[in-house]
């Protein structure tokens, strides 16, 4: 699963919309809770930008190739306080039930934590689902060369980049 900044204004609706039908959360200002909800998920794109820059950053001083580059950017991710990859979606949710119950947008919370998970997940999950079907595309468009070569890896890149702009997920 894969955050992307495109993303990040649908979900934090969805998940408002979300707690506030199951009466989970009251508010007189559902839009600031919204907002603050966007302000977490935007500032976890900025950790792990600077994940992956500091991963990219590694790979040229080393002259390692890019096949470790998931591996350092979970490191330097990790080193930053977030989570990337399967721990991505836990990670987020926390970090959002956390900001719940702290922030002044929220008059009263009413549920537990794990019930606000269970109501904000299926948000989430919608919109990042979306890498795993990227990833499909990309390799399926990329059968005519040999996975795991630094040629394959280089046009996966190029692929999955210019799907996510086509489709506006930044």
């Amino acid at each position: 699963m894969r955050l992307f900044s495109g993303k990040v204004t649908p979900i934090a609706q969805e998940a408002v919309r979300a707690l506030l039908a199951a009466k989970a959360i009251e508010t007189e200002a559902p839009r600031e809770v919204e907002a603050d909800v966007a302000s977490v998920l935007q500032s976890y794109l900025r950790t792990e930008q600077e994940a992956a820059d500091a991963a990219k950053d590694h790979l040229a001083r080393t002259g390692k190739g890019q096949t470790e580059f998931t591996r350092l950017k979970r490191l330097y991710a990790e080193q930053k306080g977030i989570k990337v990859g399967d721990e991505l979606l836990d990670h987020l949710l926390d970090q959002v039930v956390e900001l719940l119950l702290q922030t002044g947008s929220v008059d009263e919370v009413f549920a537990e934590d794990h019930e606000l998970r269970r109501l904000m997940a299926p948000s989430f999950k919608k919109h990042m689902v979306i890498e795993d079907d990227l990833d499909r595309e990309a390799r399926g468009r990329l059968k005519h060369v040999t996975e795991g070569t630094s040629a394959w890896e280089i046009e996966y890149q190029k692929v999955m980049a210019d799907m996510r702009r086509k489709k506006g997920l930044g």
